[in-house]
């Protein structure tokens, strides 16, 4: 029988515990579908939910750099314009057809330049006239009579009672009018002239200067704030006096530069309209603003504020009671070199005055001083924008009087600043504006934004053209007077907030705008017939998801979604109205233009979907479930209704729906037979909504045991249900088995799968938890239902249930009336897979439930699993889970299990230890470890074997230790199957040196014991058993050699080389011992098998072999020369005999066997056998190198016993001999210098030039020696060529050989010679650069850059000579290696 849900390696009776200790559970295995079937188990219910992927189109969004949300569909409409073509037409009429006003007599009225809108609409114009309309675009009057000379407006202004207009013009002329009587100015300031000024006679804008502001003091209509281009700022008093006009100038700001006006003598006569050259000012005013009058009086008021903005600072200066600057701050990024040359900074400033702010967020004008905003100044430089309040303060100062010398405190005011934050834009700022108390309109070159000072973020952005706008400063760009970069941005006179509204004066339009606000956005949705997008755009304001603005909101959340869910509530009503009238059914979106209909599924599926997340946001279902449900039910489209009711369920959004719905969607899937979304719906709602007749009969029908347990628990709170329902399940397939007929194990994998899942259900109820999510229960209710299930579960006999009236017995025996056992559902269990229940009794056994219950505990179901396991029709593997059980929970309960008798525990044992079956003895060691925690067998030699016979080798490895009985102990270890090799070698060389103290004698029986188990030694590892044999037993080493066998020679050599070869690093990855450190003395043979071993394996490292060998200790040379000769390891016989001292020796057995390898190779190119033609001539390579080292050591040592002309000629005559015995063979083309071209002849060209090659490296050592005593090389060369020309091979070529050997090596002494040249050139150039350097450097020394102490900043000689001489130890100065120059007190050293 398959088990899928609980895997041996998961099970908490076995020798491995996972992390997690919970059984898990799949969905029902009855009716799944293939494409709802699940991979993995699922812990909660959620799990069984596909993921809802409702879009809203109207609500998502990305976020900007900013944090400002833009719509992923086309940008929604920020602003409502309307364009005021009626005072467009009358402001440009005349200007477009001049010969026809002048017939008529129309006076001109000239282009539009500046802008006012408070009250009424004021535009000034290039004619220097101010035309003022009322919000009705008719126009009220034209001031300005004769404008011959007065240039064109570039500042206006309109009183706070809309009863007086300043004027500024380009002239450097300020205007004022009554409106009553427009033609002629109330009250004129005539610029003055650079003579006045330079006299002192006279204050104001020196002619020519171009006002750039005007403004109103507080609430009087003759107190006139204006500045120039120039930077100056004045404050004009204009009164009269016995009816004569006595203006008061009061310069606030600026000084007069002279030399930017222009010379005096052109300033004569009429002043031009435009200026003919550039200025060139030091100075100018980048906007300047007095304090307006607010509509509640502010203790601020009486000082009649101005502030004013330049490109380096920002100025507030208090006119009254005295004129006096209250503050001032620099530009932050004034040292910022970064900014591009040749373009001037923008920069704007706005006041918003003082008001009460009530509940609903507007502005109310009223005389009470309750909940009193202070005024606040806004001001922006470049890109960035900054906030401060204006706060009055009251200080008592002690006034003495002069007259009575008495003292009297007199109660100042004075003027703090409070900082409210700054803000940085993408883009450079040309005009802001208070739109409100709480939100700033920001106009770039690209955009039009809405600031929220609250937020301190952006909340509104539309593209916008600020560059369309009127600039009154565009007309001078045409005589140079200014750049048209910088004019075309000077925009800030032509946009005006007045009462929410914005105005803008355009070079094409005049328009006026309102911001949009939530009710806007809504009606927008309505006005396209999208009932549903406006539905989900008030549910993102109800939920403050929405981006763009709140105006127009209540600030408080409870008043907020009282009014928008109002709306809401309207919307759904009217869009679900709609969408079933009968005339929806004959308008526009019920027919295509072609005639045909349309489907309008989806707009009924959009419908619900719209609800769902409406009454969700408003957790209010009541129309969701009785209005829109009886509508689609009444229609007959009740599926749409519930498929799209259904997502939000299994997302788990909605969870109480009414029962009849429930019953409805439910039925629905019945019908569609698809009991899996049947499952996934009773999981996912409240248990509260569910038919329950209908669902348990459904569950049942279908297998659904996931969600008939969900209904049982969570609906009707029986715990025990869901066991009787699975004991039956289980019950019917043990019938199915015992039938062997009917019995098939693709038919019963169904409900194997389901009857598998009352153990993790126990496991959770048992503790305390639902499932399958393992939530905690309550208390109380987890409580009873472990009390309930306790009770049923081990009941002695079989149960009535549901206990009462109308109950059934639960029955367990196989056949149908048979007999029913004790214990019958803690026996069936048991049958059933007794891991799989042990382990949810586990789990169960750590809840504090059996603690403390007085109806059951650890000990009395222990006592019945004991009882039943006394009854003997428990299968072997389910008898050895019972004990391993018990055994693992004795040690962990000892104070509740401490009354289990000793003989049971010593049964559960003896139990643990007989049972045969190999793949649970992991799982039995560890229990029986557990056990012998908490008990102490007696029995001991009778359980050691038993032991044996189990394999519980880890238990015998303690007992063994503590008795210190070595020989048993290591037996444990070799015969240890889960021992690794490396815990082997180490485990054994532990208890070898504990079982010999102080250095002793190995026991007798450990020696017997190792010997005999060296063949499982050395198949384990070669490496590792020679070093622990050396260690202990090194008398073993000839016995392991021949356990190796006849044909085990690689063997052998392996073994000896880790035993007396040199240690390579690479060993380490595969000896599990390290080696001793003190060096052991083996016999003779061991080193003579070693050395004959080398030579058949490993010849080529045969002489670093003997180099180790005798130096660690005697070796026999001579045995070393025979065994070598014998392997024609002829190189190793020649450096033996010259480690003898025997270098003559050495060079004949040299001259021998290089007679030998000379014919190898003679036979080798007349068989064309080139591996041996190769081979031979690596070792004559081989061979001449050792001679080379043979004579080079004879030369260079101080001893000359030997004669070196000897030595090194009887070396290079051998070596020339074998060179001519070749090349008498060779074909004549093969003895060039240069390979042949035929390849059949590669291998003799090849011959040759490697001997060649040799005897040149031959003779290049000898040139290289650096003693000559003795040695004459003319000499030795005369006598090579002599011996040569008397050798009968020649065959008259004498000197071939010599002419090749000799030029070879004169071409190599004149390439290296070339590279020592170069070389030695390269040095001397750095080298004598590198010097000069350092020598000038030297020369001059370290000079200070400023003569000044880097520390104290004080200079080393003062200039000043009556100042008394400094101090002894300030004389002396310190030099660093960087240049730093200190006095000797300061330096940091």
């Amino acid at each position: 029988m398959a088990r899928p849900y609980l895997h041996p390696t998961v099970s908490r009776l076995r020798s491995y515990t996972p992390g997690s200790s919970r059984l898990s559970s799949e969905p029902s295995a009855g009716n799944l579908s293939p494409s709802l079937s699940f991979a993995g188990p699922s812990s909660t219910p959620s799990a069984l939910s596909r993921v809802s992927s409702h879009s809203n189109l109207h609500t998502e969004s990305v976020v900007d750099e900013h944090g400002l949300p833009r719509p992923t569909e086309a940008p929604a409409d920020v602003f409502k314009w309307t364009e005021l073509r009626d005072i467009d037409r009358q402001l440009r009429a005349a200007h477009k057809s001049p010969k026809i006003s002048n017939i008529l007599g129309a006076p001109s009225i000239g282009l539009p330049t500046v802008l006012a809108a408070n009250g009424l609409i004021c535009i000034g114009t290039d004619e220097g006239k101010v035309c003022v309309f009322d919000f009705d675009q008719k126009l009220k009057c034209i001031c300005g009579g004769d404008t011959k000379n007065t240039g064109a407006v570039t500042a206006v202004a309109l009183s706070f009672d809309q009863t007086y207009v300043v004027s500024g013009h380009a002239t450097g002329l300020i205007q004022l009018f009554e409106l009553k009587t427009p033609r002629t100015p109330v009250r004129s300031v005539q610029p003055t002239t650079v003579t006045a000024v330079a006299s002192g006679v006279k204050e104001g804008h020196v002619q020519g200067s171009r006002i750039v502001s005007v403004g109103f003091v507080a609430g009087r209509h003759t107190a006139v704030i204006t500045a120039d281009d120039h930077g100056l700022a004045f404050y004009h008093s204009l009164g009269k006096m016995l009816f004569i006009e006595a203006s008061d100038i009061l310069r606030i700001l600026g000084k007069y530069d002279l030399e930017s006006f222009e010379s005096p003598s052109r300033a004569q006569g009429p002043a031009p309209t435009l200026p003919v050259r550039r200025r060139k000012s030091k100075y100018s005013i980048l906007s300047m603003m007095p304090l307006p009058l607010g509509t509640v009086s502010h203790p601020t008021d009486a000082y009649n504020l101005v502030a004013l903005l330049t490109p380096t600072k920002l100025v507030v200066v208090g006119l009254k009671p005295t004129p006096r600057t209250w503050f001032k701050c620099t530009r932050e990024d004034l040292q910022d070199t970064s900014r591009r040359k040749g373009r001037h900074l923008k920069g704007s400033l706005s006041w918003f005055p003082s008001v009460l702010h009530n509940v609903s967020g507007k502005v109310s004008i009223t005389d009470k001083t309750g909940d009193l905003m202070h005024p606040r100044l806004m001001y922006s430089w470049g890109r960035t924008l900054y906030i401060m309040q204006v706060i009055e303060a009251r200080l008592k100062q002690p006034v003495r009087n002069s007259r009575s010398g008495k003292t009297s405190e007199l109660e100042v005011g004075t003027i703090t600043f409070e900082n409210l934050g700054k803000w940085t834009s993408i883009e450079e700022i040309l005009s802001a504006q208070w739109f409100n108390i709480n939100q700033i309109l920001i106009c770039t070159a690209k955009s039009l934004e809405v600031y929220d000072v609250r937020l301190k973020k952006l909340v509104e952005r539309t593209p916008f053209d600020g560059l369309s706008l009127v600039s009154p400063s565009i007309a001078y760009t045409s005589q140079g007077a200014t750049s048209y970069v910088d004019s075309v941005g000077d925009i800030a006179h032509s946009i005006r907030i007045y009462k929410g509204r914005i105005y803008l004066l355009g070079r094409e339009i005049i328009q006026r705008g309102t911001l949009l606000t939530w009710a806007h956005q809504i009606v927008k949705f309505l006005d396209k017939n999208d009932s549903l997008g406006a539905i989900e755009m008030a549910r993102s304001y109800y939920l403050d998801t929405a981006p763009g603005n709140r105006n127009d909101l209540p600030e408080a959340d409870d008043i907020r979604k009282e009014v928008i869910g109002d709306r809401m509530r309207q919307l759904l009503a009217a869009a679900s109205e709609h969408a079933f009238s009968e005339q929806r059914m004959f308008d526009e979106t019920h027919m295509t233009p072609d005639g045909r209909g349309v489907d309008r599924t989806s707009l009924f599926e959009d419908l619900v979907a719209t609800a769902c997340r409406a009454c969700i946001a408003l957790d209010d279902f009541e129309f969701l479930f009785e209005d829109l449900f009886q509508h689609y039910d009444d229609a007959g489209i009740t599926r749409i209704y519930l498929v799209q009711l259904e997502k939000f369920v299994l997302d788990n959004e909605i969870r109480m729906v009414p029962p009849r719905i429930t019953q409805r969607l439910v039925a629905m899937h019945a019908e569609d037979g698809r009991p899996d979304l049947v499952e996934r719906i009773i999981w996912h709602i409240d248990p509260a909504c569910l038919d329950l007749n209908q669902a348990i009969q459904l569950c049942q029908r279908h297998h659904l045991y996931d969600a008939l347990i969900y209904v049982y628990t969570r609906a009707l709170r029986d715990y025990v249900a869901p066991v009787v329902e699975l004991l039956g399940l289980i019950r019917k397939i043990n019938q199915h088995r015992r039938s062997r007929e009917s019995w098939n194990e693709e038919s019963m994998e169904p409900l194997i799968l389901n009857a598998y899942k009352i153990y993790p259900y126990l496991a959770n109820v048992l503790s305390g938890l639902t499932y399958p999510s393992e939530d905690p229960l309550p208390p109380e209710e987890a409580y009873q239902a472990k009390k309930d299930v306790y009770t049923f579960l081990f009941f002695g006999r079989s149960s009535i249930w549901p206990a009462g009236e109308g109950g059934r017995l639960v029955l367990t025996s196989d056949e149908e009336g048979g007999e029913e056992p004790t214990y019958p559902y803690a026996r069936v269990l048991l049958r059933f897979d007794a891991e799989s229940f042990l382990h949810s009794l586990d789990i169960a056994f750590e809840d504090s439930y059996l603690s403390d219950s007085k109806e059951v505990s650890r000990l009395v179901i222990i006592s019945i699993l004991l009882e039943i396991l006394s009854s003997r029709d428990l299968s072997p593997s389910a008898v050895t889970f019972v004990n391993i059980f018990i055994s693992r929970n004795v040690p962990k309960y000892s104070q509740f299990l401490k009354t289990i008798p000793l003989s049971t525990l010593h049964d559960i044992l003896i139990g643990l230890a007989s049972d045969p079956d190999a793949s649970t003895r992991e799982d039995r060691q560890l229990a029986a470890e557990y056990l012998l925690s908490a008990y102490t067998p007696h029995e001991g030699d009778k359980l050691i074997a038993l032991f044996t016979d189990a394999g519980f080798y880890r238990i015998l490895r303690t007992w063994h230790h503590q008795e210190q009985r070595w020989a048993p102990l290591l037996e444990t270890y070799l015969d240890d199957p889960d021992q690794h090799a490396s815990e082997i070698y180490g485990n054994l060389d532990e208890v070898l040196t504990h079982s010999s103290p102080s250095g002793k004698h190995l026991p007798l029986e450990l020696i017997i014991l190792i010997s005999d188990e060296l063949e499982k030694l050395l198949q384990m590892s070669l490496a590792s058993t020679a070093i622990l044999l050396d260690k202990h037993i090194p008398d073993l080493h000839e016995r392991a050699l021949e356990k190796l066998g006849p044909d085990g020679d690689h063997q052998r050599f392996m073994y000896l080389q880790y035993l007396l070869g040199p240690a390579k690093p690479e060993d380490d990855d595969y000896i599990y011992l390290q080696r001793g450190t003190t060096v052991q003395l083996h016999p003779e043979k061991l080193y003579e098998m070693y050395i004959s071993l080398q030579c058949q394996f490993s010849p080529k490292d045969v002489i670093e072999v003997a180099k180790h060998l005798s130096a660690s200790g005697p070796i026999q040379w001579s045995d070393v020369v025979q065994i070598c000769e014998s392997k024609d390891v002829y190189n190793v016989v020649v450096w033996a005999l010259d480690q003898q001292g025997l270098p003559l020796q050495a060079i004949e057995k040299a001259e021998t066997f290089e007679k030998k390898l000379t014919l190898k190779v003679l036979d080798g190119l007349s068989g064309d056998a080139v591996p041996d033609v190769e081979a031979a001539l690596q070792e004559l390579v081989d061979l001449g190198r050792t001679g080379i080292s043979v004579c080079f050591t004879r030369s260079n040592s101080s001893s000359r016993d030997v004669p070196l002309e000897d030595v090194w000629f009887r070396l290079l005559s051998s070596q020339i001999n074998c060179i001519q015995t070749v090349s008498a063979s060779c074909s004549p083309e093969a003895l060039s210098t240069s390979p042949p071209q035929d390849s059949s002849l590669e291998m003799e060209w090849r011959a040759l030039d490697t001997l060649r090659s040799l005897v040149r490296e031959t003779f290049s050592s000898l040139v290289s020696i650096s003693s000559t005593r003795g040695l004459s090389f003319p000499r030795l060369f005369k006598q090579l060529v002599n011996s040569a020309a008397q050798m009968p091979l020649s065959k008259g070529t004498h000197y071939t050989e010599f002419r090749t050997i000799l030029t070879g090596m004169l071409e190599s002494y004149r390439s290296e010679g070339d590279m020592l040249f170069i070389t030695k050139h390269l040095l001397d150039r750095d080298l004598f650069e590198t010097v000069a350097i350092h020598n000038r450097e030297q020369i001059c020394g370290w000079r200070p850059s400023l003569g000044i102490c880097s520390a104290c900043r004080k200079p080393f000689v003062s200039s000043d000579k009556s100042k008394v001489e400094p101090s002894p130890d300030r004389r002396h100065i310190i030099v660093s290696r960087t240049g730093q120059i200190y006095h000797s007190t300061c330096s940091p050293s």
